[in-house]
């Protein structure tokens, strides 16, 4: 059986974190680190098809909810908290309504159980333009994306996913043909009728369009218990924009 990749560190009540799309578990390593030596044992998690987890062509909410609850069973992890980023917060609300039993809090960033049209593929092309064969480096692997992403950010977050796969040969560790093939899937919304009654915090960008107000009712049509946050002058990547604010704000929640 397949196995997800995981960093953990600190000792406390379970606390996992999912990465967002494109992303992976380096990307929360510092935050990581703070909640750990607030008191919570942390699992910094590779989803499927990202980071140094396993590749797969099949991809799925469904799939990435199952891959969690067996990745809990493997470590004997009976009652959790989550967050998840965009992408991951998909997943985490789909988990938490699959297996309500099993999470104490969930904490949602910048992302609302609705579906979202398509708006990755300009990303993807300027990824699947980058020939391995020919770009030998970081920097001319910049310079190719650059003809399709023009922010320097969105830039260095993708080009942290090179490795070097053999010693003449880089390599992204995301599975990019099956995440392009599956495209449709990461906007999916949340199955209408599903529901979490726990403790729940949806933590959105001041400057993000990803949960607007108009969101706010199926919100808490699903999670009824839910509060909502906003991070003021972030974007949809609030934890790296506003750090400091995201750990308080999610760090008062969880401890509460």
């Amino acid at each position: 059986m397949q196995k997800l990749y995981s960093k953990i560190t600190g000792e406390g009540k379970p606390l996992l974190i999912l990465h967002g799309f494109l992303g992976m578990s380096d990307n929360w390593n510092t935050l990581g680190n703070q909640y750990a030596e607030n008191g919570f044992e942390v699992h910094l998690i590779d989803q499927r098809n990202h980071g140094r987890s396993f590749h797969s062509d099949n991809f799925s909410y469904e799939l990435l909810a199952e891959d969690l609850y067996r990745y809990c069973q493997n470590h004997r992890l009976e009652k959790i908290s989550i967050i998840g980023h965009s992408m991951g917060g998909k997943t985490a609300m789909l988990f938490a309504v699959t297996y309500p039993e099993m999470v104490d809090k969930l904490i949602v960033a910048d992302i609302a159980p609705k579906y979202y049209p398509v708006h990755h593929q300009t990303i993807l092309n300027g990824l699947l333009s980058v020939d391995f064969n020919v770009t030998k480096s970081r920097k001319e692997a910049d310079e190719q994306l650059e003809r399709y992403i023009p922010e320097p950010g969105v830039r260095q977050f993708l080009l942290k996913n090179i490795y070097r796969k053999e010693k003449d040969q880089l390599a992204f560790r995301f599975n990019l043909t099956a995440l392009n093939d599956h495209i449709e899937e990461i906007g999916k919304a949340l199955p209408d009728d599903s529901v979490f009654d726990g403790e729940t915090l949806f933590v959105k960008g001041g400057r993000s369009e990803y949960i607007t107000p108009a969101d706010e009712p199926a919100i808490r049509k699903h999670f009824p218990k839910a509060s909502i946050s906003e991070i003021p002058k972030a974007g949809h990547w609030l934890q790296a924009e506003n750090p400091k604010m995201f750990f308080e704000i999610t760090s008062g929640f969880l401890k509460c």
